[in-house]
């Protein structure tokens, strides 16, 4: 098992499954995002994830490091409030780890939230954005190595509708306003210079951050639903005066709870 990470994952999930029960969504909280679980709906349980196999305990400041059973207006919702970092020295298997857990666990919806830099001047901070696709710029992906064993989807999977269209129109039919934009996952852990912000403008980037597309990769290789959601915690290095701070991150999460709380459940009820 140790060198099989689809099994690994297989494990956690059964897991998941008989300490949490069963859930038909997880939803993965990055940075400031923590508080939202409570505001979701009734907690049933909390295990910490770390108990489950294969997941190690969250360091990131911002990340509480608990999974959570959550009733969401009657929907069982899987809530992992932390996740791993590549710029951690994790390897990719264990960044996808608690994706591939929970859809083996039977979540079909992955819904996956981050904290990122705005390159768009007027979705400044405070402003969910819906990532309608993503550039992956991590210099890793969790199709790499292996061959997935047998009774798996093969590893070239179809990425074309990757963030859900149908998950992505119930969010804008709850709330009109919503921007939507491209996400580039960097591989961090420094922000990025004033230079590689312009290069990822270039690009067709509106968003930027350190998570997010690998997990996304692993959910739909499994056949789950992606939705995707970026809190804007600044704009990036050169389109400010401010400087970049991770405490200003938690800080706009902790604002910003309220709104994100009900975009969520607006998804959720479209499931």
């Amino acid at each position: 098992m140790a060198d099989d990470p689809y099994a690994r994952a297989a494990s956690a999930g059964a897991a998941i499954r008989e300490r949490l029960g069963e859930h038909r969504a997880v939803l993965v909280l990055g940075s400031g995002w923590a508080q939202v679980a409570e505001l979701l709906g009734a907690v049933r349980a909390a295990v910490p994830m770390h108990e489950f196999p294969g997941f190690p305990a969250p360091v990131v400041q911002g990340h509480s490091g608990m999974a959570h059973s959550v009733d969401v207006d009657g929907t069982p919702v899987l809530v992992l409030a932390g996740r791993s970092h590549l710029y951690e020295e994790h390897p990719v298997a264990t960044v996808v780890h608690g994706v591939r857990a929970a859809v083996l666990a039977g979540c079909g919806v992955v819904m996956l939230t981050n904290a990122a830099g705005s390159l768009v001047p007027q979705n400044g901070p405070g402003t969910p954005v819906l990532i309608r696709d993503q550039l992956n710029l991590t210099g890793a992906n969790p199709m790499t190595g292996a061959e997935p064993p047998a009774g798996y989807p093969g590893r070239f999977s179809d990425l074309t509708d990757l963030y859900s269209p149908r998950l992505r129109a119930a969010a804008r039919a709850a709330f009109p306003d919503l921007p939507e934009g491209v996400y580039a996952g960097m591989l961090g852990g420094s922000y990025e210079t004033p230079a590689e912000i312009a290069m990822l403008r270039t690009l067709g980037a509106d968003l930027v951050g350190m998570s997010t597309v690998l997990e996304a990769i692993a959910a739909r290789h499994l056949g789950a639903e992606v939705f995707g959601v970026s809190l804007v915690t600044n704009l990036a290095a050169g389109m400010s005066a401010s400087a970049l701070d991770h405490h200003e991150v938690l800080e706009t999460g902790k604002a910003s709870v309220g709104r994100l709380a009900e975009l969520l459940r607006a998804v959720t009820a479209a499931m």
